[in-house]
């Protein structure tokens, strides 16, 4: 049976690109469908990164014209600029259980980034490592933390037969409440306190100057992490304010030396457990099955945390994760998932396991050579 893959040219073709993971994942009881209507934000143009991102969104039919798979082909100018590579990438990408979809979709994306000068090709990112990315590769028995991916147990095996290798794997952690936070991690962030780092949360009342500091202090701790993109001003405040309304304050901190932002902690209620149950669609129930079992959330995800490279190793990552875990506690929030960390992060990891996380997920970012 052929396959014919097509690029996305009308509003009705994105709104089935958008769609097909809800047909593809519905006997998959632990998928976490987007909303349809943050999908569609996602993907329309006041989205900031396409000022620096060229796409293209493709389809795949069989003979009979059913729906089999799709993904996206993208080149990011700010990332080919930052690492001085011609770097392309694939994203969104989804299919049924054949190795010849897979194949055509891909050369379908290959193609395209060959034809802008690109000589290599990376994914899944969505659209970058800012944003959701990699298959994943070990855990398929956990659910999803917020705003990270879940994705078919072939994935990797059809990555094989195209001729993808592996080329980076992320990490993730869990906790849960196991009594005290231990001693010698108090320790630590009391080190950090006399060195003279103060944690505090986000003022929500100035919120606009506080996406400032913490975005500073961003670009800065991440600057030399394998696939890292510099997020643009805008960019970062667009997250940030799409974000505002489901950031709770005493898990978004700020750590400071001397008035200057030097760390940064991001955690967020693990919203998975409501939009589970919301199938992908906000109305007529969704906003009251939302609101109810918002109430009852106790698991965080971690989405982010990092440290100016001069402030490293002083504690302060200590500090920040204990100050979270202390806020979480108090709040009924007993266990969460830091996700995700690079595996080469060993700086990170070692952090993460004195607080007695485990890794529990593993997602894999594949690449080829054009």
């Amino acid at each position: 049976m052929g396959t014919a893959v097509c690029a996305v040219t009308s509003r009705a073709d994105m709104g089935r690109f958008i769609r097909y993971p809800l047909a593809l994942y519905a006997d998959a009881p632990l998928f976490v469908p987007h909303l349809l209507s943050e999908r569609k934000r996602f993907f329309g143009p006041s989205n900031p990164l396409f000022a620096f991102t060229e796409v293209c969104y493709l389809l795949a039919r069989d003979d009979s014209g059913r729906l089999v798979g799709r993904t996206s082909a993208h080149v990011n100018r700010r990332h080919n600029q930052y690492w001085d590579d011609r770097t392309g990438f694939f994203g969104f990408f989804e299919c049924e259980r054949d190795a010849g979809v897979a194949r055509a979709l891909l050369a379908g994306a290959e193609d395209w980034l060959r034809a802008r000068g690109m000589d290599a090709v990376r994914g899944p990112l969505n659209f970058s490592t800012n944003e959701e990315c990699g298959f994943l590769a070990e855990g398929f028995d956990r659910p999803p933390s917020f705003m990270m991916p879940y994705t078919k147990p072939y994935y990797p095996d059809l990555m094989a037969e195209c001729g993808y290798r592996g080329a980076m794997d992320l990490v993730a952690y869990e906790y849960d409440r196991q009594g005290a936070i231990p001693e010698r991690v108090a320790r630590y962030a009391d080190r950090a306190a006399r060195a003279g780092a103060v944690v505090r949360p986000v003022d929500m009342r100035r919120f606009e100057a506080d996406v400032r500091a913490a975005f500073t202090v961003y670009n800065d701790a991440w600057a030399r992490n394998w696939g890292f993109v510099p997020m643009s001003e805008p960019q970062f405040a667009h997250m940030a304010r799409e974000l505002k309304s489901i950031v709770e304050p005493s898990f978004a901190l700020i750590a400071e030396v001397d008035g200057r932002p030097v760390g940064f902690l991001l955690a967020l209620p693990d919203y998975n457990t409501v939009l589970k149950r919301m199938n992908g669609r906000l109305w007529p129930l969704g906003i009251f099955r939302f609101l109810l079992a918002r109430r009852r959330m106790h698991r965080v995800r971690v989405l982010t945390m990092g440290v100016v490279p001069e402030l490293r190793r002083r504690g302060i990552e200590m500090a920040l994760i204990y100050q979270m875990f202390r806020n979480g506690y108090e709040r009924g929030y007993d266990e969460g998932e830091f996700s995700w960390v690079l595996e080469d992060n060993v700086l990170m990891r070692r952090v993460l396991e004195r607080f007695g996380a485990r890794a529990t997920k593993t997602y894999r970012i594949f690449e080829k050579a054009l």
